[in-house]
């Protein structure tokens, strides 16, 4: 019983820091990258804000 909770751990271990070190911070920059571009697109669609 002792092994199946120490291994348990672990997988949770090493899934948190799958989370937290590549997860996130990708998820993070997609993210922000495609709120850049989507802007970015709008932008060459409409104009600029403030023009016209």
């Amino acid at each position: 019983m002792s092994k199946d909770i120490k291994s348990e751990k672990s997988l949770e271990l090493k899934i948190f820091i799958f989370l937290t070190v590549f997860l996130a911070p990708i998820l993070s920059v997609l993210l922000v990258s495609a709120l850049g571009f989507s802007i970015w697109f709008s932008q060459i669609l409409t104009g600029p804000p403030g023009v016209g």
